[in-house]
């Protein structure tokens, strides 16, 4: 698999990476230990080097399963991994207090069996705590040598700004996909602008986009689609024709809904490596399929210009959830 550098800050990783939520949180139960190390290292195989955890999904469950997986080859990936919730629980709000800070960088070098974290974000911006003293107290760790690069994820302009002054970021991570494309407005040209990478989480809508949802799929209970209102029945069905226009170009460039909407993301912009998640090996292996599916210039205009005529419908996070994206 190709390789790009995220921004200007020199980090390399592998074209498309792998998102390791799901594995323990967010989609229902969470996957054994075999079967969750089974797929990262899956995936290292098929040329994955950047590999997405963070402190809240299962406080340090995740951080492990990936540790465990990686131990072999640990020098050979980019392990990115997140701060700034109430105990590692996103449910109870966000905390990027700078004793939390260094509490979540020990517990996680602890729980990923690693000496550095190549790649620290901020999970959510924290109003309480100002930016600068954020990117300050990941500088500080970077001159002590157990971070690398310093990351945010869903910040807004100003929030970036703020920390980019301080501590060059290097990667901001946000959703952006087909199903969600608010960052074209405001986000993208900024890390254009300042030479940030761009990590798309969900680049495949939450499992949407890849065709295998409808409206009368059932979710598990724990499955935190079930609040989402871009995934109610009613939406779930309008939305419907999104999956058609990637169902017609798969058709054309033999290919899969899901592969073609990764392709389209991985034709934006060089300095974009998305990072779909999945549990499944069937699935890992079609998701790095993605990346031999070169669309044409003509062929992302063709389909840009079908999306503007396509309305999504539905939010994508309940209102307390939406409060803490885009400060």
């Amino acid at each position: 698999m190709k390789k790009r550098i995220l921004g200007k800050s020199g980090l390399e990783v592998s074209e498309l990476g792998l998102g390791c939520m799901g594995l323990t949180f967010g989609y229902g139960p969470a996957t054994n230990e075999a079967d969750a190390i089974a797929l990262i290292q899956k995936a290292y195989e098929l040329g994955i080097t950047f590999f997405d955890t963070a402190e809240a999904y299962s406080q340090g469950l995740n951080e492990q399963f990936l540790g465990k997986a990686v131990k072999s080859f640990r020098n050979n990936v980019v392990i990115a991994t997140k701060f700034g919730f109430k105990e590692g629980d996103a449910t109870k709000g966000v905390d990027s207090s700078l004793e939390r800070i260094r509490a979540v960088a020990e517990a996680s070098l602890k729980h990923l069996n690693t000496d550095v974290i190549d790649l620290f974000y901020q999970h959510r911006v924290d109003p309480n705590v100002p930016m600068e003293d954020v990117a300050g107290t990941v500088k500080d760790l970077i001159k002590e040598g157990k971070v690398k690069h310093f990351g945010m994820s869903e910040a807004g302009v100003d929030s970036i700004r703020k920390a980019h002054a301080v501590l060059p970021v290097t990667a901001l991570q946000s959703e952006y996909s087909m199903f969600w494309r608010e960052p074209e407005k405001e986000i993208i040209p900024l890390l254009e602008e300042l030479g940030i990478g761009f990590v798309p989480f969900s680049p495949l809508g939450k499992g949407f986009l890849t065709g295998a949802i409808t409206a009368d799929t059932k979710f598990d209970e724990k499955d935190f689609r079930n609040m989402v209102p871009r995934f109610s029945e009613e939406n779930r069905k309008a939305n419907q024709v999104l999956v058609d226009l990637l169902k017609t170009i798969g058709v054309e460039n033999k290919a899969t809904p899901a592969q073609i909407a990764l392709s389209w993301l991985l034709g934006q912009k060089p300095w974009m490596a998305p990072i779909p998640g999945t549990t499944k090996i069937h699935r890992l292996e079609e998701n790095v399929g993605s990346v031999n599916i070169i669309l044409s210039s003509n062929e992302l205009s063709k389909i840009n210009a079908a999306l503007e005529t396509i309305k999504v419908s539905g939010e994508r996070y309940p209102a307390a959830m939406q409060k803490m994206v885009g400060k």
